[in-house]
């Protein structure tokens, strides 16, 4: 009986050593390993630019996540072709994290789910209302972070583009034929202030959308909108409503503008109130199948987000931060693309 009973002490201390072997191998390692975490840009400007700018992330982001756990081994930024590349890339799982506009979300969001929404410094003019943004001084950035942005049509100084300007400013409405006689240059379809805005913008005033103009050069970043713009090679341009704040210093050195943006261009129209970008993951993703990294993620740019050195880094996407997304707030974006589907 003895000999049993030693033998029972023997097994369990036999035991408690394994399972103390086993906890001291968990906690040495203390993470999850991951070989590497792809993010894919939209096209906010030229690829090198913006791959330049938010390179930094990457280093950010594996600081972060190893605090919550994760050995990321490697981070990947590349820069999407078009908006629509880059929800494609999410769609496929070639990219596991992707920096998108609302539009292009709702466009993938069946192979694709919104984690974190971008929060954008507000601009001193925000209203419909052309004669506003034609007059008094320009718009410039205030001190508020919010949820939404809108579309703007901007002229340039082409003959047409002026014309038509002046014509806005003594208050009467351009007709569709004058509209059609210019040349715009606009972002892909997937684009909300590039493409979709505009096009219902369009299709409230007139009932028509960009898909029927005459004259549509579609650009593969603000960058080469704008310098179309300045160059008068279009006449007017579609774009994010703080624009000419971004193109300010550019617009004489870099873009071509003869004289300052503020003198060359104009506002002949404005979209209603736009969510802000997002950050989507993939469903298709194998490591975005694993909620705890997820929220890891999300944790992790929120944090870098309130940090000097995340805000530079994501300054180029005029991102001042994020939030934990709903997905319900994208409805309007829903709406606005079956509006603009005939649906």
């Amino acid at each position: 009986m003895k000999k049993i009973v030693a033998f029972i002490m023997f097994l369990c201390l036999f035991v408690g050593l394994l399972a103390g072997c086993g906890s001291e191998k968990k906690s040495s390692t203390g993470s999850n390993e991951i070989k590497e975490l792809k993010i894919a840009v939209s096209p906010y400007q030229d690829a090198e630019t913006v791959k330049t700018a938010v390179g930094p992330l990457s280093t950010m982001l594996q600081g972060k996540l190893k605090e919550k756990g994760f050995a990321v081994g490697k981070v990947s930024v590349s820069v999407g072709t078009s908006y629509s590349a880059v929800g494609e890339a999410l769609s496929a799982g070639s990219a596991d994290a992707g920096f998108v506009s609302g539009a292009t979300y709702v466009l993938f969001d069946k192979e694709i789910d919104v984690l974190l929404t971008a929060l954008r410094q507000g601009i001193s003019k925000d209203t419909t209302d052309v004669k506003i943004w034609n007059e008094g001084e320009p718009e410039k950035f205030n001190d508020k972070l919010v949820q939404h942005y809108r579309s703007v049509l901007v002229t340039g100084p082409s003959a047409k583009g002026k014309a038509l300007l002046e014509k806005v400013k003594k208050g009467e409405k351009p007709s569709w034929e004058e509209l059609n006689g210019l040349t715009w240059t606009v972002m892909s379809p997937a684009s909300a202030s590039g493409y979709l805005y505009p096009s219902l913008f369009l299709k409230k005033e007139y009932g028509k959308t960009i898909a029927d103009l005459a004259h549509v050069v579609q650009a593969e970043s603000y960058t080469t909108s704008m310098a179309r713009l300045a160059s008068g090679q279009a006449d007017i341009a579609v774009a994010f409503s703080h624009i000419r704040i971004r193109n300010e210093k550019n617009w004489q050195t870099k873009l071509g503008g003869a004289d300052t943006i503020w003198k060359q261009t104009g506002i002949i129209g404005v979209t209603d109130k736009i969510y802000n970008d997002t950050v989507c993951v993939s469903k298709t993703s194998k490591i975005m199948q694993d909620q705890k990294f997820r929220k890891a993620f999300g944790e992790a740019l929120i944090e870098i987000g309130k940090t000097k050195e995340g805000l530079d880094a994501l300054k180029i996407l005029g991102h001042k931060g994020y939030d934990w997304a709903d997905a319900n707030n994208y409805e309007d974006e829903r709406r606005v693309q079956r509006e603009l589907k005939g649906k």
